[in-house]
């Protein structure tokens, strides 16, 4: 005769989600004091966010440029759902650069999500290098992401994995509205108007792309057409747009002589790269951070080559780049 096997135990329910928690009256937006920024605090985003609160967070986004969330404990891919906050997630331009080039889908250097970038300092075999193809262990001069892209993306979220211990790679942002309104009136002058061709040949530290050719003359510089100030979609205010630049031939303004070209975007990076403008993040493992591609570039510091570094990034899709 079987055991009688007593009372039947009630019915587990799943565990419901705690109301408080993300609920935007305990949501502290603290800026940086700096340029640009602010650390969002009484926020976990590994917990469903209610749409109050990410209403108050796009608002802090417009507001702030760069967005900090400290200590996220976001497994595998799971920081896509708090970019996707701000809007869709897509696959980066660099990724088909990388895959032409016959980097390994799923290997240490290209996520297999084709929305993830790994920002990365690891060869094949999972070791820190100096140079893996990619950003590897450079400085990374300041840039905006993907402007080389017909349509760049409006912001970008880095999610820090594995960091160097003796630090290394900081990452700072400068708020490219300020240095726009601050331009001397004869640079304003200048630039009214006019459109600059973005270098696609070689990604943010100075490495040509797989695939790519060095360009030797600017008929041979490849990427898009950008107007030098741009509109942003969301606030409606201009800023500078200068992407990117490297050795020459690179980027250059449309209908103007090398020389007249070069001279002009000698003092615009000038003044758009000065410390007044910046705020620098050094990472912790678990730091969350999303800046707006339209209206800021970034700079990283060389990183130690014997010490990993390892970071998930993501791109929200933007629009068309609108003139200012």
């Amino acid at each position: 005769m079987a055991a009688d096997p007593g009372p039947s135990k009630p019915k587990q329910e799943p565990a419901m989600a705690n109301p408080q928690v993300n609920a935007p009256e305990h949501v502290q937006v603290v800026p940086t004091g700096a340029a640009l920024g602010a650390e969002i605090r009484g926020v976990d985003l590994s917990q469903p966010v209610p749409e109050a609160t990410k209403a108050l967070l796009r608002k802090a986004w417009a507001e702030h440029l760069v967005l900090l969330w400290r200590d996220q404990a976001l497994p595998e891919t799971t920081f896509l759902d708090a970019a996707a906050i701000f809007g869709e997630t897509k696959e980066p331009a660099a990724r088909k650069f990388q895959v032409a080039g016959g980097f390994t889908v799923g290997g240490k250097r290209i996520a297999i999500d084709p929305r993830v970038s790994l920002i990365s300092n690891l060869d094949e075999n999972g070791d820190p290098v100096k140079d893996n193809g990619t950003l590897g262990s450079y400085e990374v001069v300041w840039h905006t992401d993907n402007s080389y892209a017909e349509v760049p993306p409006a912001g970008s979220m880095l999610y820090a994995i594995t960091l160097p211990v003796n630090g290394g790679g900081d990452t700072s942002f400068n708020n490219q509205y300020l240095a726009y309104e601050e331009l001397p009136d004869d640079l304003k002058q200048a630039i009214q108007g006019r459109q600059q061709l973005h270098d696609a040949s070689r990604n943010s530290a100075g490495i040509l792309r797989p695939t790519v050719k060095l360009p030797t003359t600017p008929e041979e510089v490849p990427g898009p057409i950008h107007p030098l100030v741009r509109k942003h979609p969301v606030t409606g205010r201009p800023a500078l747009y200068l992407g990117r630049r490297r050795d020459w031939p690179s980027s250059y303004i449309i209908g103007m002589s090398n020389e007249e070209s070069e001279r002009l975007l000698d003092r615009l990076w000038a003044h758009a790269t000065q410390e007044k403008y910046a705020w620098k993040h050094v990472w912790k493992i678990g730091d969350l951070v999303l800046w707006d591609n339209r209206c800021t570039m970034h700079f990283r510091s060389e990183v130690d080559p014997k010490q990993a570094r390892v970071l998930y990034r993501t791109v929200i899709r933007g629009e068309a780049v609108i003139a200012g």
